[in-house]
């Protein structure tokens, strides 16, 4: 499939003509062509978002908000494209991909509804006569880039409040998955947004430096997203520095999935099961760490190994729950993190032989800090199980990690629960349920390294507008000019 950029509302190659290949992670055979822009191909398309962004910012809200529940509709209406080319680019699942397009669908039709609440506030001054107000408006262009492992819900995101805030966009696409987020571009066109409102950047691996930087670089961007790997979010953000433009990060995960002694072990089996191996592991939420009191960890691991040994993996065109991972890149990084766990003393359950980029699901038992993947992120099947005292060493632990984006912790006690999601260091933290879980209207971030701003809602709004201050005087102004003199 030939993937053209999209620029002021218009499908173009690369003005060097370049082109690049992804294939497919299980076959090998190629799965999108795609135009390899350069800077001059970036700056182009920063030029047409800010040509494009008054007009947008002058419709009314109701306006764009009817123009961005087309586009759901149109996105909703894709999806069996979307699944064949999430499927041939990044070996997804159709499960997984179709959960994809019914998220992002979602997301657009909760930025429509926040159209009409860019609201401000009257504030009380201590001027006579002087009328002041706080008030959002547009930033101007905003730069979104967006990753391959949930391209279409994260593709969506990066871009959808932005435009419902009346910005205009870019949205640089993963070069994992270009054919993927450039169809995104094309359900916006046929929405009836206003040609440049969306412009969407393909590019090679090696590009990726110089296109990013030139898109932060340019004068009509005034505020990033990205969301990704916490080493390449630290680039961006230093990036961003050197322009004085605020980014909003959302990078990786470690997440933690504590299991206390009074916990609903059947719901606790089927949370880690889902958090840990669906898409693979590779979502920035999945569960890394189960983190088990002793009391029950004998009982916990056995059923939910037995559990996880009944999961279909196979080719992602079946009917199976575990597909490919992304590439044979990825597949090597797991085994390695598997072979130093069992060389220092982990236990394994599951895994088995792998078939090229698809893998059978590996729970490792009493994990310690010596072992890599104690600490590293894996994005893949295998989930790390780590056994401690108590509640409060179950703290202690979830929160010995250099990220802090999800958490889940499961026991009967309500309350208690409530308690100690309060002292774990993590933007978002479930009780009684998995680690992954997502909503539009939610403020989805994290802390320490796995970034900062919030996604999602009013949250999502703040990122995304300018606060101004504005005021209106009432009455004669009163000025420390001496007595009697007048203009």
């Amino acid at each position: 499939m030939d993937v053209p950029l999209l620029i002021g509302g218009e499908g173009q190659e690369a003005r060097s003509g370049a082109v690049f290949e992804r294939r497919n992670p299980v076959r090998g055979s190629v799965a999108s062509r795609a135009a390899a822009a350069g800077p001059e191909d970036a700056r182009e398309a920063a030029d047409a978002a800010a040509a494009a962004q008054p007009g947008w910012a002058a419709l009314g809200p109701n306006a764009r908000r009817a123009l961005l529940l087309k586009a759901a509709d149109a996105l909703a209406a894709r999806a069996p494209d979307f699944i064949r080319l999430m499927a041939e680019e990044i070996g997804a699942t159709a499960g997984w991909a179709g959960f994809n397009v019914q998220l992002a669908a979602g997301m657009l039709r909760e930025a429509a509804s926040m159209t009409t609440q860019l609201t401000g506030e009257v504030i009380p001054s201590d001027k006579p006569g002087c009328l002041a107000m706080s008030v959002r408006q547009p930033v101007g262009v905003v730069l979104g880039m967006a990753p391959w492992n949930a391209p279409v819900i994260l593709g969506v995101r990066a871009i959808a409040l932005p435009l419902a805030c009346g910005n205009a966009v870019v949205l640089k696409a993963s070069e994992t998955c270009p054919a993927t987020h450039r169809l995104i571009g094309a359900v916006l066109t046929e929405a009836g947004l206003p040609p440049g409102v969306a412009n969407i950047v393909t590019h090679s691996a090696e590009d990726a430096p110089s296109v990013v930087e030139a898109l932060i670089a340019h004068k009509a961007v005034r505020r990033v997203n990205f969301t990704g790997s916490t080493k390449v979010g630290r680039i961006i953000a230093e990036m961003a520095a050197r322009h004085l433009k605020p980014v909003l990060l959302e990078l990786g995960g470690k997440a933690p999935m504590l299991v206390l002694e009074d916990a609903d072990l059947g719901e606790a089996v089927k949370a880690a099961a889902f958090g840990a191996f669906m898409n693979q592991g590779q979502i920035c939420m999945s569960t890394e760490r189960l983190v088990v009191v002793d009391s029950v960890a004998d009982e916990f691991v056995r059923r939910l190994s037995a559990f996880v040994a009944k999961l279909p993996v196979g080719d992602p065109s079946g009917p199976v729950f575990l597909g490919s991972v992304v590439d044979e890149a990825a597949a090597a990084k797991v085994d390695a993190l598997v072979d130093d766990a069992v060389g220092q003393g982990a236990v394994l359950h599951g895994g088995g032989a792998r078939r090229g980029t698809i893998m059978p699901p590996v729970i490792l038992d009493r994990v310690t800090p010596a072992m890599r993947i104690y600490a590293e992120e894996s994005f893949g099947p295998v989930v790390a199980m780590i056994r401690v005292r108590d509640a409060e060493e179950a703290v202690r632990v979830a929160n010995d990690s250099e990220y802090g984006l999800s958490a889940a912790i499961f026991t009967r006690d309500v309350a208690r629960g409530l308690a100690l999601a309060a002292r774990i260091d993590s933007g978002i933290c479930h009780i009684n349920g998995p680690t992954v879980h997502d909503e539009a209207q939610m403020p989805f971030g994290g802390t320490k390294a796995s970034g900062y701003g919030r996604f999602g809602g009013r949250a999502g709004v703040a990122e995304f507008t300018e606060l101004r201050w504005i005021t209106v005087e009432t009455a004669p102004g009163h000025y420390p000019f001496p007595p009697g003199l007048e203009p």
